[in-house]
Protein backbone atom coordinates (compact mmCIF):
# COMPACT_ATOMS: atom_id res chain seq x y z
CA UNK A 1 0.00 0.00 0.00
CA UNK A 2 1.38 3.50 -1.19
CA UNK A 3 1.93 5.59 2.23
CA UNK A 4 1.75 8.92 -0.19
CA UNK A 5 -1.41 10.81 -1.10
CA UNK A 6 -2.50 13.46 -2.37
CA UNK A 7 -5.73 15.93 -2.19
CA UNK A 8 -6.11 19.46 -4.33
CA UNK A 9 -7.66 21.97 -2.41
CA UNK A 10 -10.41 24.56 -3.85
CA UNK A 11 -8.00 27.11 -5.41
CA UNK A 12 -6.13 24.55 -6.73
CA UNK A 13 -3.30 23.96 -4.59
CA UNK A 14 -2.39 20.07 -3.99
CA UNK A 15 -1.05 18.83 -0.76
CA UNK A 16 1.00 15.54 -1.02
CA UNK A 17 2.11 13.89 2.19
CA UNK A 18 4.31 10.38 2.09
CA UNK A 19 4.00 9.00 5.30
CA UNK A 20 7.24 7.69 7.61
CA UNK A 21 6.08 6.87 10.79
CA UNK A 22 9.37 5.43 12.36
CA UNK A 23 11.02 9.26 12.17
CA UNK A 24 10.09 12.22 14.75
CA UNK A 25 10.84 14.85 12.05
CA UNK A 26 8.74 16.23 9.35
CA UNK A 27 10.14 18.18 5.74
CA UNK A 28 7.72 20.01 4.20
CA UNK A 29 7.26 22.93 1.56
CA UNK A 30 6.05 24.76 -0.98
CA UNK A 31 7.02 23.59 -4.50
CA UNK A 32 5.80 26.50 -7.08
CA UNK A 33 6.20 25.37 -10.93
CA UNK A 34 7.33 28.43 -12.05
CA UNK A 35 11.10 30.30 -12.00
CA UNK A 36 13.74 32.09 -14.46
CA UNK A 37 11.44 30.58 -17.85
CA UNK A 38 8.46 32.71 -16.68
CA UNK A 39 10.80 36.15 -16.66
CA UNK A 40 10.64 38.33 -19.56
CA UNK A 41 14.39 39.37 -20.37
CA UNK A 42 13.65 42.73 -19.04
CA UNK A 43 12.78 41.31 -15.24
CA UNK A 44 15.68 38.65 -15.69
CA UNK A 45 16.46 37.80 -11.86
CA UNK A 46 13.23 38.86 -10.42
CA UNK A 47 12.32 35.09 -9.66
CA UNK A 48 15.45 34.56 -7.68
CA UNK A 49 14.93 38.21 -5.54
CA UNK A 50 11.31 37.03 -5.34
CA UNK A 51 13.11 33.97 -3.53
CA UNK A 52 14.89 36.34 -1.12
CA UNK A 53 12.40 38.81 -0.20
CA UNK A 54 9.73 36.61 0.68
CA UNK A 55 12.43 35.92 4.04
CA UNK A 56 12.42 39.62 4.81
CA UNK A 57 9.16 40.14 6.58
CA UNK A 58 5.67 39.75 6.03
CA UNK A 59 2.38 41.70 7.46
CA UNK A 60 2.72 40.04 10.82
CA UNK A 61 6.60 38.79 10.83
CA UNK A 62 9.71 40.36 10.61
CA UNK A 63 12.77 39.03 8.81
CA UNK A 64 13.98 38.38 12.25
CA UNK A 65 11.16 36.83 13.47
CA UNK A 66 10.71 34.61 10.85
CA UNK A 67 14.24 33.03 11.17
CA UNK A 68 13.92 33.30 15.20
CA UNK A 69 10.81 31.40 15.11
CA UNK A 70 11.58 28.47 13.61
CA UNK A 71 14.85 28.37 15.56
CA UNK A 72 13.17 28.88 18.42
CA UNK A 73 12.03 25.29 17.44
CA UNK A 74 15.50 23.61 16.46
CA UNK A 75 14.37 23.70 12.44
CA UNK A 76 15.58 24.95 9.38
CA UNK A 77 13.76 26.86 6.78
CA UNK A 78 15.60 27.56 3.34
CA UNK A 79 14.46 28.34 -0.76
CA UNK A 80 16.03 27.93 -3.96
CA UNK A 81 15.16 28.76 -7.60
CA UNK A 82 16.23 26.75 -11.07
CA UNK A 83 14.84 27.88 -14.35
CA UNK A 84 11.47 26.17 -13.89
CA UNK A 85 10.27 25.93 -10.13
CA UNK A 86 10.76 27.84 -6.52
CA UNK A 87 10.65 25.59 -3.71
CA UNK A 88 10.52 27.38 -0.26
CA UNK A 89 10.88 24.02 2.45
CA UNK A 90 11.80 23.47 6.09
CA UNK A 91 12.60 20.62 8.28
CA UNK A 92 11.48 20.80 11.57
CA UNK A 93 10.08 17.73 14.75
CA UNK A 94 6.83 16.58 14.04
CA UNK A 95 4.90 18.38 16.80
CA UNK A 96 6.02 21.84 15.54
CA UNK A 97 4.67 20.87 11.46
CA UNK A 98 1.50 23.83 12.11
CA UNK A 99 4.37 26.50 12.74
CA UNK A 100 6.29 25.29 9.77
CA UNK A 101 3.26 25.45 7.32
CA UNK A 102 1.96 28.70 8.64
CA UNK A 103 5.34 30.62 8.28
CA UNK A 104 5.81 29.25 4.52
CA UNK A 105 2.16 30.20 4.08
CA UNK A 106 2.39 33.78 5.46
CA UNK A 107 5.81 34.22 3.40
CA UNK A 108 4.23 33.59 0.35
CA UNK A 109 0.81 34.96 0.93
CA UNK A 110 1.39 38.58 2.86
CA UNK A 111 4.92 39.29 2.04
CA UNK A 112 5.43 42.80 2.92
CA UNK A 113 8.61 43.62 -0.07
CA UNK A 114 9.31 46.63 2.12
CA UNK A 115 11.44 49.42 0.26
CA UNK A 116 14.25 49.65 2.17
CA UNK A 117 14.74 45.45 3.07
CA UNK A 118 14.37 45.08 -0.93
CA UNK A 119 17.18 47.79 -1.04
CA UNK A 120 19.35 45.66 1.07
CA UNK A 121 18.61 42.39 -0.39
CA UNK A 122 19.57 43.85 -4.04
CA UNK A 123 22.69 44.14 -2.88
CA UNK A 124 23.12 41.26 -1.15
CA UNK A 125 21.93 39.27 -4.19
CA UNK A 126 24.03 41.71 -6.16
CA UNK A 127 26.59 40.17 -4.02
CA UNK A 128 26.08 36.89 -5.08
CA UNK A 129 26.13 37.40 -8.87
CA UNK A 130 29.78 39.17 -8.53
CA UNK A 131 30.95 35.92 -6.55
CA UNK A 132 29.08 33.39 -9.29
CA UNK A 133 31.46 35.72 -12.31
CA UNK A 134 34.28 35.12 -10.17
CA UNK A 135 33.69 31.61 -9.79
CA UNK A 136 34.81 30.30 -13.38
CA UNK A 137 33.29 26.70 -12.61
CA UNK A 138 29.86 27.98 -11.61
CA UNK A 139 28.97 31.17 -14.13
CA UNK A 140 30.62 28.28 -17.08
CA UNK A 141 27.31 26.84 -16.79
CA UNK A 142 25.25 29.91 -17.07
CA UNK A 143 27.64 30.54 -20.29
CA UNK A 144 26.77 26.76 -21.52
CA UNK A 145 22.97 27.33 -21.32
CA UNK A 146 23.03 30.91 -22.67
CA UNK A 147 24.77 29.48 -25.90
CA UNK A 148 22.62 26.22 -25.92
CA UNK A 149 19.67 28.56 -25.57
CA UNK A 150 20.41 31.70 -26.97
CA UNK A 151 17.97 34.83 -26.58
CA UNK A 152 15.42 33.27 -25.00
CA UNK A 153 13.86 32.58 -21.43
CA UNK A 154 14.98 29.20 -20.40
CA UNK A 155 18.84 30.33 -22.08
CA UNK A 156 19.14 33.12 -19.30
CA UNK A 157 20.73 32.84 -15.54
CA UNK A 158 18.92 31.94 -13.09
CA UNK A 159 20.49 34.80 -10.75
CA UNK A 160 20.01 37.69 -13.41
CA UNK A 161 22.57 40.23 -14.18
CA UNK A 162 23.63 42.85 -12.14
CA UNK A 163 22.43 45.66 -14.62
CA UNK A 164 19.09 44.46 -14.38
CA UNK A 165 18.83 43.42 -10.74
CA UNK A 166 20.20 46.36 -9.34
CA UNK A 167 17.32 48.32 -10.54
CA UNK A 168 14.13 46.01 -10.21
CA UNK A 169 11.96 48.27 -8.45
CA UNK A 170 9.33 46.67 -5.83
CA UNK A 171 6.29 46.66 -8.75
CA UNK A 172 8.22 43.97 -10.89
CA UNK A 173 8.29 41.53 -7.89
CA UNK A 174 4.68 42.19 -6.36
CA UNK A 175 3.32 41.71 -10.67
CA UNK A 176 5.52 38.49 -10.66
CA UNK A 177 3.85 37.11 -7.39
CA UNK A 178 0.61 37.92 -8.44
CA UNK A 179 1.15 36.36 -11.94
CA UNK A 180 2.63 33.16 -11.11
CA UNK A 181 2.21 32.22 -7.68
CA UNK A 182 -1.67 30.71 -7.63
CA UNK A 183 -3.11 27.83 -6.24
CA UNK A 184 -3.01 25.66 -9.54
CA UNK A 185 1.44 26.25 -9.63
CA UNK A 186 2.03 25.44 -5.99
CA UNK A 187 2.59 22.08 -4.30
CA UNK A 188 2.84 21.70 -0.81
CA UNK A 189 4.38 18.35 -0.11
CA UNK A 190 5.00 17.14 3.21
CA UNK A 191 7.32 13.55 4.32
CA UNK A 192 8.07 12.30 7.74
CA UNK A 193 5.87 11.51 10.82
CA UNK A 194 2.55 13.26 9.30
CA UNK A 195 -1.21 12.67 8.94
CA UNK A 196 -2.37 13.17 5.49
CA UNK A 197 -6.01 14.67 6.79
CA UNK A 198 -4.18 17.13 9.15
CA UNK A 199 -2.43 18.37 6.70
CA UNK A 200 -4.84 19.25 4.69
CA UNK A 201 -6.63 20.90 7.61
CA UNK A 202 -3.54 22.77 8.12
CA UNK A 203 -3.46 23.71 4.16
CA UNK A 204 -7.32 25.05 4.30
CA UNK A 205 -6.62 27.18 6.86
CA UNK A 206 -2.78 28.49 6.13
CA UNK A 207 -3.77 29.03 2.50
CA UNK A 208 -7.31 30.57 2.49
CA UNK A 209 -5.84 33.81 0.84
CA UNK A 210 -4.14 32.18 -1.90
CA UNK A 211 -5.76 33.14 -5.41
CA UNK A 212 -6.62 30.22 -7.88
CA UNK A 213 -5.04 31.89 -11.28
CA UNK A 214 -2.73 29.57 -12.95
CA UNK A 215 1.02 30.77 -14.32
CA UNK A 216 0.67 31.90 -17.64
CA UNK A 217 2.36 30.08 -20.78
CA UNK A 218 6.40 29.77 -21.49
CA UNK A 219 8.43 30.61 -24.20
CA UNK A 220 8.89 27.83 -26.12
CA UNK A 221 12.89 25.66 -25.88
CA UNK A 222 14.85 26.43 -28.98
CA UNK A 223 18.21 24.53 -28.86
CA UNK A 224 20.67 25.87 -30.88
CA UNK A 225 24.17 25.22 -29.84
CA UNK A 226 27.30 26.98 -30.98
CA UNK A 227 30.47 28.42 -29.57
CA UNK A 228 31.44 30.74 -26.36
CA UNK A 229 35.05 31.30 -25.21
CA UNK A 230 35.91 33.76 -22.93
CA UNK A 231 39.79 34.60 -21.83
CA UNK A 232 40.59 34.85 -18.05
CA UNK A 233 43.94 34.68 -16.49
CA UNK A 234 43.01 31.43 -14.66
CA UNK A 235 45.43 28.41 -13.90
CA UNK A 236 42.61 25.92 -15.37
CA UNK A 237 40.51 25.69 -18.21
CA UNK A 238 36.60 25.49 -17.50
CA UNK A 239 35.28 23.93 -20.07
CA UNK A 240 31.69 22.30 -21.16
CA UNK A 241 30.88 20.34 -24.05
CA UNK A 242 27.26 19.35 -24.48
CA UNK A 243 24.50 18.68 -26.90
CA UNK A 244 20.53 18.83 -27.28
CA UNK A 245 19.06 16.36 -24.53
CA UNK A 246 15.69 15.09 -23.73
CA UNK A 247 12.87 16.63 -21.57
CA UNK A 248 11.28 14.58 -18.27
CA UNK A 249 8.75 13.43 -20.54
CA UNK A 250 10.85 11.92 -23.33
CA UNK A 251 10.32 8.39 -23.43
CA UNK A 252 14.45 8.16 -23.94
CA UNK A 253 15.19 10.14 -20.81
CA UNK A 254 16.28 7.09 -18.55
CA UNK A 255 18.30 5.71 -20.93
CA UNK A 256 20.18 9.15 -21.64
CA UNK A 257 20.74 8.59 -17.60
CA UNK A 258 21.92 5.68 -18.06
CA UNK A 259 24.31 6.82 -20.87
CA UNK A 260 25.77 9.78 -18.76
CA UNK A 261 26.33 7.60 -15.49
CA UNK A 262 28.28 4.96 -17.32
CA UNK A 263 30.19 7.48 -19.50
CA UNK A 264 30.76 10.26 -16.95
CA UNK A 265 28.87 9.12 -13.69
CA UNK A 266 31.65 7.85 -11.20
CA UNK A 267 35.36 6.84 -10.83
CA UNK A 268 34.61 3.69 -12.85
CA UNK A 269 33.25 5.71 -15.56
CA UNK A 270 34.60 5.54 -19.27
CA UNK A 271 35.80 9.20 -19.50
CA UNK A 272 37.43 9.35 -15.66
CA UNK A 273 38.92 6.45 -16.43
CA UNK A 274 40.65 7.41 -19.81
CA UNK A 275 40.76 11.42 -19.11
CA UNK A 276 42.57 11.33 -15.66
CA UNK A 277 43.12 7.70 -14.69
CA UNK A 278 45.39 6.58 -18.03
CA UNK A 279 45.98 10.51 -19.24
CA UNK A 280 46.30 12.39 -15.86
CA UNK A 281 44.85 15.41 -18.13
CA UNK A 282 42.46 16.68 -15.43
CA UNK A 283 41.46 16.83 -12.19
CA UNK A 284 37.59 17.19 -12.46
CA UNK A 285 35.43 15.81 -14.81
CA UNK A 286 32.04 14.49 -15.50
CA UNK A 287 28.79 14.38 -17.37
CA UNK A 288 25.32 15.81 -16.61
CA UNK A 289 21.56 15.92 -17.93
CA UNK A 290 19.47 18.39 -17.43
CA UNK A 291 15.66 17.68 -18.58
CA UNK A 292 12.78 20.41 -18.54
CA UNK A 293 9.38 20.22 -19.68
CA UNK A 294 10.14 20.48 -23.26
CA UNK A 295 13.42 19.47 -23.89
CA UNK A 296 16.85 18.89 -21.47
CA UNK A 297 20.95 19.35 -22.32
CA UNK A 298 23.27 16.74 -21.69
CA UNK A 299 27.01 17.96 -21.21
CA UNK A 300 30.86 17.06 -19.99
CA UNK A 301 32.36 19.28 -17.43
CA UNK A 302 36.44 19.29 -17.43
CA UNK A 303 38.72 21.64 -15.67
CA UNK A 304 42.06 21.26 -16.85
CA UNK A 305 45.40 22.67 -17.44
CA UNK A 306 46.78 25.49 -20.49
CA UNK A 307 49.22 22.50 -21.17
CA UNK A 308 46.79 19.70 -21.20
CA UNK A 309 44.08 21.42 -22.92
CA UNK A 310 45.13 20.92 -26.61
CA UNK A 311 44.69 16.74 -25.92
CA UNK A 312 41.76 17.11 -23.58
CA UNK A 313 39.07 18.01 -26.08
CA UNK A 314 39.85 15.10 -28.90
CA UNK A 315 40.13 12.66 -26.20
CA UNK A 316 36.70 13.46 -24.87
CA UNK A 317 35.03 13.83 -28.26
CA UNK A 318 36.62 10.37 -28.90
CA UNK A 319 35.36 8.75 -26.17
CA UNK A 320 31.62 10.08 -26.74
CA UNK A 321 32.07 8.58 -30.86
CA UNK A 322 33.31 5.69 -29.19
CA UNK A 323 30.78 4.70 -26.66
CA UNK A 324 28.02 4.34 -29.02
CA UNK A 325 29.99 1.12 -30.52
CA UNK A 326 31.87 0.03 -28.08
CA UNK A 327 29.25 -0.03 -24.64
CA UNK A 328 29.32 -3.02 -23.33
CA UNK A 329 26.08 -4.82 -21.55
CA UNK A 330 28.18 -5.03 -18.49
CA UNK A 331 28.68 -1.18 -18.53
CA UNK A 332 24.98 -0.52 -18.99
CA UNK A 333 24.24 -2.95 -15.95
CA UNK A 334 26.76 -1.18 -13.45
CA UNK A 335 25.20 2.45 -14.82
CA UNK A 336 21.60 0.88 -14.24
CA UNK A 337 22.87 -0.23 -10.53
CA UNK A 338 24.41 3.13 -9.86
CA UNK A 339 21.48 4.99 -10.95
CA UNK A 340 18.71 2.62 -8.68
CA UNK A 341 20.66 2.73 -5.81
CA UNK A 342 20.66 6.52 -5.65
CA UNK A 343 17.09 6.27 -6.03
CA UNK A 344 16.17 4.18 -3.48
CA UNK A 345 18.74 5.36 -1.28
CA UNK A 346 17.18 9.03 -0.97
CA UNK A 347 14.14 7.08 0.05
CA UNK A 348 15.84 7.00 3.64
CA UNK A 349 15.40 11.17 3.64
CA UNK A 350 12.39 12.78 4.38
CA UNK A 351 13.89 16.11 2.43
CA UNK A 352 14.33 13.66 -0.71
CA UNK A 353 11.15 12.39 -0.25
CA UNK A 354 9.55 15.83 -0.07
CA UNK A 355 11.29 16.86 -2.56
CA UNK A 356 10.57 14.45 -4.73
CA UNK A 357 6.82 14.37 -4.03
CA UNK A 358 6.88 18.18 -4.66
CA UNK A 359 8.84 18.05 -8.09
CA UNK A 360 6.87 15.00 -9.44
CA UNK A 361 3.38 16.39 -8.82
CA UNK A 362 4.64 19.46 -10.85
CA UNK A 363 6.13 17.97 -13.63
CA UNK A 364 3.98 14.83 -13.71
CA UNK A 365 1.52 15.65 -12.20
CA UNK A 366 1.17 12.78 -10.31
CA UNK A 367 3.24 11.02 -7.76
CA UNK A 368 5.71 8.44 -9.53
CA UNK A 369 5.82 5.42 -7.22
CA UNK A 370 9.45 4.05 -7.62
CA UNK A 371 8.57 0.43 -8.21
CA UNK A 372 7.64 2.50 -11.73
CA UNK A 373 10.85 4.53 -11.51
CA UNK A 374 13.33 1.50 -11.30
CA UNK A 375 11.26 -0.36 -13.79
CA UNK A 376 11.88 2.12 -16.35
CA UNK A 377 15.68 2.05 -15.24
CA UNK A 378 15.55 -1.68 -15.53
CA UNK A 379 14.25 -1.47 -19.34
CA UNK A 380 17.37 0.82 -20.67
CA UNK A 381 19.51 -1.49 -22.25
CA UNK A 382 22.53 -1.70 -24.47
CA UNK A 383 20.46 -1.18 -27.62
CA UNK A 384 18.73 2.11 -25.44
CA UNK A 385 22.26 3.34 -24.65
CA UNK A 386 23.61 3.18 -28.23
CA UNK A 387 20.26 5.35 -29.79
CA UNK A 388 20.88 7.83 -27.08
CA UNK A 389 24.41 8.24 -27.97
CA UNK A 390 23.17 8.74 -31.69
CA UNK A 391 20.49 10.67 -30.71
CA UNK A 392 22.78 13.59 -29.29
CA UNK A 393 25.68 13.14 -31.87
CA UNK A 394 23.03 14.02 -34.33
CA UNK A 395 22.78 17.31 -32.68
CA UNK A 396 24.82 20.80 -33.00
CA UNK A 397 27.20 20.77 -30.09
CA UNK A 398 27.53 23.33 -27.65
CA UNK A 399 30.71 24.27 -26.24
CA UNK A 400 31.49 26.80 -23.57
CA UNK A 401 35.30 27.77 -22.01
CA UNK A 402 36.56 30.41 -19.71
CA UNK A 403 40.58 30.54 -18.99
CA UNK A 404 43.37 30.01 -20.84
CA UNK A 405 41.20 29.04 -24.11
CA UNK A 406 44.36 29.65 -26.78
CA UNK A 407 44.99 26.09 -27.42
CA UNK A 408 41.51 25.20 -27.88
CA UNK A 409 40.68 23.62 -31.24
CA UNK A 410 38.36 25.84 -33.14
CA UNK A 411 34.82 25.03 -32.77
CA UNK A 412 34.02 23.42 -36.57
CA UNK A 413 36.92 20.94 -35.88
CA UNK A 414 35.31 20.20 -32.78
CA UNK A 415 32.24 19.53 -34.32
CA UNK A 416 33.84 17.34 -36.87
CA UNK A 417 35.26 14.80 -34.29
CA UNK A 418 31.67 14.34 -33.26
CA UNK A 419 29.93 13.90 -36.60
Amino acid sequence: MSSVRVTTLPNGLRVATDSMPDVQSVSLGCWVGVGTRNETAEVNGVAHLVEHMLFKGTERRSAFRISEEIENVGGQLNAYTTREQTAYYAKVLHEDTALAVDLIADMLQNSALDEEELGRERAVVLQEIGQSVDTPDDIIFDHFQATAYPNQAIGRPVLGSAEIVGALPRSALIDYIHGNYGGPSLVLAAAGRIEHDRMVELAEKAFSGLSDRPAGPVEPARYAGGDYREIRDLEQLHLVLGFDGVGVHDPDFYAHSVLSTLLGGGMSSRLFQEVREKRGLVYSIYTFTGGYGDGGLFGVYAGTGEEEATELLPVVCDEIVKVGATVTEEEVARARAQLKAGTLMSLESSMSRCEQLGQQLLIYDRPVPVEEIVRKIDAVDRAAVVAAAERLRASRPTVAAIGPVGRLEDYDRIAARLS
